[in-house]
Order: structure tokens, then sequence, then C-alpha cells
């Protein structure tokens, strides 16, 4: 896959998952500001998650029928869109222009734009690097990709509070992050080949002499591109014929990594809900004043996630079993470490050893579902692990805000026995603890 294609996926997955975690760190302030309960800041994110989670799988459908660069522009206008009036209405709401319970309201409905389309852009980026791939190569590349989602998710927070400037305040990141998404659009619409079939029918049964059409995309778009990236006209025939494989979260072969994602990813997101206020409550202050500490925090994590990504998963080699292994376990270290924090800064290193720990575990889980199929249910696949990550976010932040409420160590306690455990179901399940095997299609 040429540099320039890969850079765009990154920008994408970065984007997205950025600016959807940006809204931990100023979510917790405008609720204190506007006055709106903290539970009900749970509530807007499960809401939007519970939407990913049923549009990821049918997003995933279209990518493999319609092609993977339609399906990334409909995710990043959707994400635009929300984040532009979910920006306008926070600034009504800070102004005093509306009530609370008509900010929430507002918020939530235009927050929902996100779940139902922001999906789009994930299950498809993911499939378009499987589908350019070798299975030996698969899992370095996947990696490479999840870092972006990732990064993503710790680096939202950290820059979040930089764009808290001038009249708007604390609205400020989500107009920011719609800025970026017309930016990210355009890259998008640039870079991309376009691979939707209905586009170039005269593919059908070209084989491999399609790559040398210049403008015509690099494989097909749908269920079984070569490995070396040329178009195959069956393939190209089922996917404008809407025939892709559905592949079932419950599906044997994935359902126990789908059952470490969903575990994981549950665990991260009531621990991480919980950070922002843990950390205004603990600086003290008004919750403006505590933005520069929850940006130092998110930060380390993401300098964390960077280096794990970025350097120790390439360096050595490590396979999907051992990923989710060592990620657990360290995950489970740095969690607790944030339960017995004595100060700041033993919080910082707290956090970005958790980091760390989600930064090999999650990578492992993605690379090794997709790894579990064949090339032919790439699509399929993506479209689960893009609804297992959305599901996580269902239940977890309400539940993370309500252990919150009952202590401030509670979370995190429960969350580092939490991972332990996961630990142990990795070490022992079959499927977790044997290397894959190649099987390209």
């Amino acid at each position: 896959m040429p540099r320039s294609e890969f850079a765009v996926l990154f920008a994408v997955l970065l984007t997205v998952a950025a600016g959807n975690t940006a809204l931990q760190t100023v979510l917790p302030a405008i609720a204190r500001v506007i006055k709106i309960p903290d539970m009900l800041v749970a509530i807007i994110f499960s809401f939007s998650a519970l939407l990913w989670t049923f549009s990821a799988p049918y997003w995933a459908r279209q990518s493999d029928i319609r092609g993977r660069r339609r399906l990334m522009e409909v995710g990043v206008i959707g994400f635009g869109v929300s984040m532009l009036g979910c920006g306008i209405v926070i600034y009504a709401g800070l102004q005093g222009l509306l009530v609370p319970v008509a900010t929430f309201a507002l918020f939530a409905g235009l927050r929902s734009l996100f779940g139902i389309f922001g999906s789009a852009s994930n299950p498809a980026a993911q499939a378009y690097v499987a589908a350019r791939t070798s299975e030996a190569e698969r899992t370095n590349a996947l990696a490479s990709l999840s870092s972006a989602f990732g990064l993503g998710t710790i680096l939202g927070p950290a820059v979040a509070p930089l764009f808290i400037i001038g009249a708007v305040g604390l609205a400020g990141p989500l107009f920011a992050f719609a800025a970026i998404a017309i930016f990210v659009l355009v890259a998008v619409r640039r870079w991309l080949p376009d691979d939707d079939p209905t586009h170039f029918p005269g593919l059908i049964g070209a084989g491999a002499n399609a790559e040398s059409q210049p403008g015509l995309p690099h494989g097909a778009p749908a269920s079984e591109p070569t490995i070396s990236g040329g178009a195959t006209g069956g393939s190209l025939q089922a996917a404008a014929a809407g025939r892709t494989p559905r592949l079932s979260w419950r599906d044997p072969r994935i359902l126990p990594f789908m059952i470490f994602g969903f575990c994981s990813g549950s665990i991260q997101a009531a621990t991480g809900q919980a950070l922002g206020f843990l950390v205004i409550d603990k600086i003290g202050g008004t919750p403006l004043q505590a933005q520069q500490e929850i940006a130092i925090i998110f930060i380390a994590g993401a300098c964390a996630t960077l280096l794990v990504q970025w350097g120790l998963i390439p360096l050595f080699r490590m396979t999907p079993p051992s990923l989710m292994r060592w990620g657990t376990l360290v995950a489970a270290i740095g969690t607790i470490g944030i339960a017995l924090a004595p100060d700041f800064h033993a919080l910082v290193v707290a956090f970005a050893l958790s980091s760390m720990g989600y930064g090999f575990a999650r990578p492992g889980f993605t690379a090794g579902a997709s790894l579990a199929v064949g090339r032919s249910e790439q699509g399929g696949v993506a479209g689960a692990v893009t609804s297992i990550n959305g599901s996580c976010f269902v239940l977890a932040p309400a539940i993370g805000i309500g252990l919150y409420q009952l202590s401030p160590t509670l979370p995190y306690l429960l969350g580092g026995v939490a991972l332990v455990a996961l630990f142990g179901f990795c070490s022992f399940s079959p499927a977790l603890r044997t290397e894959p095997t190649l099987h390209d299609d």
C-alpha cells in the first residue's frame, strides 16, 4: 500500500477517535458549569455508543458493496456535522441561551449523528488495509492502523484544552475538530482511489490487468482482492450484487477475541470516563483550572501508547496472543496504580502505564480477529470489531461514573482486578493463546 494512502487512513481514524474522546476532557467541566448531573454525561456517551454498535455492521457490509472510500467519506462527514452541531449547542448553553435540560437533549441528539454515521469510517479503513496486505504482514499493518485509533483516544483529551480559547471557551474543541474533519475529508477524496465498483464496470473480469490502468483502484473494494492488490472479477461482481459475507461476532472463530475486546474496552471506557472528574476533584479549584492537569495526564498516556504501537510492537514483532497477555497485565498494574496514586505525579505515571497496556492489548485483539478468518470475510470482521468497540461505551461510562460516586478509587480497583481476570482468560483460552495460522484465500 502506498504510504500516502496509509497516511490518509491513519488520519481518518486518528481524527474520529480524538474528536470522540476529546469530550472526556471538556464534558466534565461543561457539566459542572452548566450544572448537568455527572451521570447525564455518561448517558450521552452511552446513547451514541449504542447507535454506533448497531450501525457499524451495516456500514461494514456497505463498504464491501459500495467501496471503502465512500464509506470513509460518510464517516468523516457524519463526524464533522455532529461536532459542529454539538459545539453550537454547548456554546449556547454556556452563554445561558439554553436551559440545562434543553442543552442536554439537543447535545444528545446531535451526538447521535456521530454514533449513526461516524461508525462508517472504522470498518472501511480496517477492511481497506486487510484487503491489501498478506496475512503475514497483517498483524503489523493493523497494529499500525489500530495505533491511530488508540493514539487518538488518548490524544484527543490531551489536545482538547488547547482549543479552549477566546469567546468560544469550552465549546472550542468541538469547533476545532469540526474544522479538522474538513481537511481530512479533502485528503480522503484526493489521495484515496475511488474503489466503488459501480464507477468502474470495466474492471469486472479485468483481473490483474486492471492494475496497469491509470486512475483505477488498486484492488477490489469487496470480498476477495489479491495479495498484490489487483482487482478480481469475481469479488467485484459479488460486491456489485451485494452478496458479501455476513460475519456475526458470535462466530466461534472470532468469539474469544470479541469477548476480550469487549471486556478490555469496557474497562478502559469506565476508568477513562471517570478520570476527568477524578482530576478535577483531586486538584481542586474550578473545573476550568484543572484542564491543564487533565491535558498533562492524557499527553503522558498518548506518549506511552505511541511508544508501544510505533516502537515496541514492530521492534519485537509481537503476535496477537502475546500482545493481549502482556497488554492486560501491564494495564492492570497501571489501573490499580491510579487508585493508589498519592499525588498528581504518581497519577500521571500510573495512567501512562495503563495506556501502555491498552496499547498492546487493543491491536492484539484487532489483528487476532482479522487473522482468524479468511480474506473474503475481512469486511465482516472489521464490522464486528467496530461494533464491539462501540458497545464498550454503552454501559461502561455510566458504570464508571456510578462507581466513582461511591468512591473515587473504586472504578480503578475493580478495573485492575477485572484486567487480572482477563489475563487469566487470555492464558487459558485455546484461541487466544495459539499462534495464528496463515490461510490466505
